[in-house]
This record gives C-alpha cells, structure tokens and sequence, in this order.
C-alpha cells in the first residue's frame, strides 16, 4: 500500500477563521442539544430546537453569559480539533484513532450549537465575534449552521473508514462550511477579553 501524497492544501481551505481560536473545553450552559450523540441524524425537531433557539425570548442575566461563553468555549474547541484533524493529515503516515476523535467532537458540537445563539447573547451583551446580522437574518444563519452540521457529521463517517482522499474531501467540505458562515456572521477579533466581566 502506498502513502497517498500529503494534502497541502488543507492549511488554506479549512476553517481559517477557528484557527486563531484555543482554550478549555469548558461550560457553563446546559442545552437542548447537549445530550445529542455523535451519531445524530438531521430530524425535524433538530431544526425546530435551531429555530427556537435564535427565535425564542431573549436571554437575559446569568443565562446569557453563561449561554455566550458555552458558544465562545465550543468554537475555541472546533478550532482546536480542526487544527489537530489538520496536522494530522499533512503527516506521512496520519495516525486516524486522533483524526476520529477529533472528528467526533466537531460532530458533537456542531450539533451543541443549536442551542448557542439565543437573543440577547449577541453584541449587545459583550464583545463578542458573533455578529448582529445573526439575529437580523435568522433562516439565512439557520441554513449555514444546517449545512456546518450536515458537513460535520459527513466528516465523521469519513473519518470513521480508512480512504485518505475521501477524509480529505469531506473536511474541504467542512472548511467550506465554516467559511461560507464566517464571512457573512463572524467579525474578526482576537480573542482575548471577548467574553464580559
């Protein structure tokens, strides 16, 4: 068996934004979606939780923070497994148990935020990379975060076999997800003091 060449490409195309994102796996918030497995299917009540999450009352207080920082913790993280999925399969010999694990989290989270942009966790909280226009168009945002999902559970499947190229396609996918959301719904920031005190 021969090592197919190395995916140089990956650095460019995926998840540029989450890059500069890292920190503890942490929360504060419990959600709708937090017991969802790494397995889930789209279902109509995925979408309905999406849509009552952006729709619903907004947050206020404690919950708002605690709901803002969970979303901020779970971005660091899809980030950072992003990063990890992403030197993995520039290496020669990729070590895939890593790359699944990886994958599964982005899965797993991906499905987590549903519950991650409740009204009233936006700017006008604190700062805060998650732009207005979130809350301005909400079918739209529903729509890329429905297609971030769709690509993070396609990628874990592909992670779960052994077929270098289809991985590779499936994080473009991914990569392309991510950016198609950013552009339109992601400021660009440093992360440092973005969360209130």
């Amino acid at each position: 068996m021969t090592t197919p060449p190395r995916f140089t490409f990956l650095a460019v195309v995926t998840c540029p934004l989450l890059l500069g994102c890292g920190g503890p796996e942490t929360s504060q918030a419990n959600n709708a979606q937090a017991n969802v497995s790494n397995t889930a299917r789209p279902s109509a009540s995925a979408a309905a939780s999406a849509v009552t999450a952006v729709a619903m009352s907004p947050a206020s207080g404690d919950q708002a923070r605690a709901i803002m920082h969970e979303r901020h913790e779970g971005m660091e993280s899809i980030g950072k497994a992003n990063k990890t999925i992403r030197d993995q399969l520039q290496e020669d010999s990729p070590d895939l148990a890593v790359v699944r694990s990886n994958a599964a989290r982005i899965a797993d989270l991906s499905q987590r935020a549903s519950g991650w942009f409740h009204s009233g966790t936006g700017p006008e909280l604190g700062k805060t990379g998650a732009k207005p226009e979130i809350w301005q168009n909400p079918q739209d945002f529903l729509a890329k975060l429905g297609a971030f999902q769709k690509a993070a559970r396609d990628f874990e499947s592909a992670a779960d076999g052994t077929d270098l190229n289809a991985i590779n396609r499936r994080l473009h996918d991914l990569g392309r997800t991510c950016n198609t959301c950013h552009q339109k719904y992601r400021r660009d920031m440093h992360h440092e003091g973005m969360l209130p005190t």
